[in-house]
């Protein structure tokens, strides 16, 4: 598997001293890889919005770290519609035992 690498320059960011006593209260966290990831995923968010695409290493970088732009996008109307209609119906029927077992080896 290829290593995806985003050459960053270095930034500094200010923060009040009860937030910087709050985070140090963590000190097992790695607060510069947090923010690193959120830029990344921030800038991908916003290449994907308005483009639509992203590279083959961009799209590697998300299945790396289990995010995807599109996880961000709020849900559309129709979609919850849909949602709404399968949640008032009847969603399965009963099965026998073996039924079940057949439908359990398939999964």
């Amino acid at each position: 598997m290829h290593e995806v690498i985003f050459k960053l320059g270095c930034i500094t960011i200010s923060i009040d001293k009860s937030f910087k006593e709050r985070l140090e209260k963590f000190p097992w966290v790695n607060w510069s890889e947090i923010g690193r990831e959120e830029l990344v995923k921030r800038y991908l968010f916003h290449k994907y919005t308005k483009t639509g695409n992203l590279t083959q290493e961009e799209e590697r970088l998300c299945e790396k770290i289990d995010w995807h732009p599109v996880d961000e996008l709020p849900i559309s109307a129709a979609f919850i519609k849909k949602l709404k209609g399968i949640e008032k119906g009847k969603h399965s029927k009963p099965m026998t035992k073996e039924q079940l077992r057949q439908w359990l080896a398939t999964v």
